[in-house]
């Protein structure tokens, strides 16, 4: 069993940087694949990255590439999400997932264990 637990998010202007953080408690094997998701209001919840734990392979949805940055630390347990020019339309909650699957899947389905979500508000 593995237990995530997401920090991190809040309040901030368009134009600025969050950084959130997942901490797994229990195993993390090698294969794993962490990701980050999000909900918005009225909204289905949407993929937004993800990393191979053992290859450190990195996947984003289009619309968060090239202004966010997903790694982890290994001997920490954690998967950061770093998420700078904000935008309006970035704020959603955003939870952290996990998949036993070898192979990225972008459907929330895919992943057997989720964290309780951080609030991520952006204001214009």
């Amino acid at each position: 069993q593995v237990q995530l637990a997401e920090s991190g998010g809040g309040l901030v202007q368009a134009g600025g940087s969050l950084r959130l953080s997942c901490v797994a408690s229990g195993t993390i094997y090698s294969n794993d694949i962490v990701a980050w998701f999000r909900q918005g209001p009225g909204k289905e919840r949407e993929f937004v990255a993800a990393i191979n734990w053992r290859l450190n392979k990195k996947w984003y949805t289009d619309s968060v590439n090239g202004r966010s940055t997903i790694s982890r630390d290994a001997a920490e347990n954690t998967v950061y999400l770093q998420m700078n020019n904000l935008k309006v339309e970035d704020t959603a909650v955003y939870y952290c997932a996990l998949s036993k699957s070898t192979y990225i899947d972008y459907r929330p389905g895919a992943y057997a264990y989720w964290g309780q979500g951080t609030q991520v508000t952006v204001s214009s």
